[in-house]
């Protein structure tokens, strides 16, 4: 509920642009699939633009509509990413199309790359 209640203040300003830093974070994981739909059905009609802050892959995909991957320390951008999925968006069918798994897996592999060059 907080949450919810936090996303409604921010909007309620109307801001050009609205920075959402780990929003979901702290949540369940079905909580945070309903809010993921919540903030899609939101993005729809408002036309705001978000900048997204998530450690998780599919949140990305599921939200955006371009994914920049960093490097860990320092944090840099390693790469830009556009999402190839048109909207609206649906979290249950975009798991299942193909090209919702081929970008998950580049950019697992890239995240899981840095280690190795950093050693």
């Amino acid at each position: 509920m907080q949450q919810r209640v936090g996303l409604v203040r921010a909007l309620a300003i109307d801001p050009g642009i609205l920075l959402m830093d780990e929003p979901f974070a702290a949540l369940d994981a079905q909580t945070r699939e309903v809010l993921q739909e919540e903030l899609l059905r939101i993005m729809q009609h408002e036309h705001k633009t978000m900048v997204f802050i998530t450690h998780s892959i599919d949140e990305a995909i599921l939200l955006g509509d371009r994914i920049a991957v960093m490097s860990a320390r320092p944090g840099r951008i390693r790469e830009i990413l556009d999402v190839p999925i048109a909207r609206p968006r649906d979290g249950n069918a975009l798991r299942a199309d193909p090209r919702f798994a081929e970008l998950r897996a580049h950019i697992w592999n890239e995240l899981r790359a840095q280690p190795a060059e950093a050693a």
